[in-house]
């Protein structure tokens, strides 16, 4: 039986209320608004309006469309495996919204982290759980019972089991160089010594560490540009891709339930510009340790609050990018897209990782040897230490005179 009176409520309701306000208050609406703004930018480079008519500048068509979706009859067609067909894009929602839990959003508020959950295995958590939401695309191709979802959700499972092995990899080396895997220490340590791509303060400017930058901006390109194959986005959207399979995997979803699955994907991409920002841009810290405070120090109030404000903008910036490469670059053929994942991203990622190791060799070895084998300078209290010693090592007459009085002692 449930023991009530162990459960710490204040702890549950802290966790409850970091959940509401990341995800409900948080991630949804910049989900909305992630789909507004691809809309606007989409339009500035192909030099169109975009949304502009429900309110100002259009940013009340988020709100228009989550309407059209909620009262758009939900349509189930009689040839489909009801059971998985409305379970596939829950199955895709949920698991992006999961991933949220251990990413570090800020630094303290009220002397609470701002984590929802503070693993020491956030990065594993991560990737468990993102992993999972290829389940729900291989159910919605399957479920469906129609040739062209099923080929995009075959599509799916062999492109997003492929570019997460070079995921993965690319990763690596960051933990090699930070020693751990929780992501809010590796934050800190960034905070205090120099982002992951920008170390130009602390230690990351001493005994050669600088040369880590080299494997760092491997380990980015490769876990970036994965990213988008792993998110299904342009120029990687071969699982959805319209010019081929009508629209691959969803074809056959209509109402909530294919908003479902664009939720998911515009989540995924959330989720992982955060996951980014948290490895390679500092996360919320501001550069050169600006606003920093060490580990377990008291952060004021409005520090938290504008390092919360640095890692939602840091995001954004990245939610950017996404939208402009997707709007930039042409789709790959699919062979092209396989052959991009195996044969040049999982060779360099494993290559990246001897190169990591190579390097801190040498920043812990041979290029630190001479400070290593320098004699130390003995400190002002080891030299008193060895007069004393010497004193005791046989009698003498001592001495001693001050400005006042002197003391004379015999021999010991």
């Amino acid at each position: 039986m449930l023991n009530l009176a162990a459960i710490d409520l204040v702890s549950l309701g802290i966790s409850t209320a970091k959940i509401i306000g990341l995800v409900f208050l948080t991630i949804l609406p910049m989900v909305a608004y992630s789909v507004w703004a691809e809309r606007r930018v989409s339009a500035l480079i192909q030099d169109r309006i975009g949304p502009n008519r429900v309110g100002w500048a259009g940013l009340l068509q988020p709100i228009a469309d989550g309407l059209k979706f909620i009262l758009k009859e939900d349509f189930t067609p009689k040839h489909v495996r009801t059971g998985y067909y409305w379970l596939a894009p829950a199955l895709t929602m949920v698991p992006a919204l999961m991933t949220c839990a251990v990413l570090p959003f800020g630094s303290t508020l009220f002397g609470e982290k701002m984590v929802i959950a503070d693993l020491d295995v956030g990065p594993l958590f991560v990737f468990a759980i993102a992993s999972l939401s290829v389940y729900g695309i291989v159910l919605a191709g399957w479920a469906s019972n129609s040739k062209y979802p099923f080929l995009g959700g075959v599509r799916a499972t062999s492109q997003m089991i492929s570019y997460e092995i070079s995921l993965g990899l690319s990763v690596i080396p960051l933990f090699m160089i930070y020693g751990h895997l929780n992501l809010g220490k590796i934050v800190q340590y960034q905070a205090e010594n120099g982002w992951a791509l920008l170390p130009l303060w602390g230690e990351s400017l001493q005994n050669w560490n600088w040369l880590l930058v080299i494997p760092v901006f491997i380990s980015f390109i490769v876990f970036v540009t994965s990213m988008f194959a792993e998110t299904n986005r342009l120029p990687f959207d071969l699982p959805e891709c319209e010019t081929e399979l009508v629209a691959g995997y969803h074809t056959e979803y209509s109402s909530m339930k294919f908003a479902l699955f664009f939720l998911g994907e515009y989540a995924a991409m959330i989720i992982g510009s955060g996951l980014a920002v948290t490895l390679f841009l500092g996360g919320w810290s501001l550069p050169f340790g600006w606003l920093t405070h060490a580990a377990g120090s008291d952060v004021p109030f409005w520090h938290g609050l504008v390092h919360i404000g640095v890692f939602l903008a840091k995001v954004v910036v990245f939610i950017l990018f996404f939208i402009v490469v997707r709007w930039t670059l042409p789709r790959f053929r699919y062979d092209q897209l396989m052959r991009l994942g195996w044969v040049f991203f999982f060779e360099i990622a494993l290559a990246n990782i001897v190169i990591t190791a190579l390097i801190l060799w040498l920043v812990t070895g041979p290029l630190n040897k001479e400070e290593t084998e320098a004699p130390a300078e003995p400190t002002p209290a080891a030299q008193v230490s060895s007069i004393e010693q010497g004193m005791f090592d046989e009698p003498t007459l001592l001495v001693r005179e001050t400005s006042t009085f002197r003391i004379q002692a015999s021999s010991f």
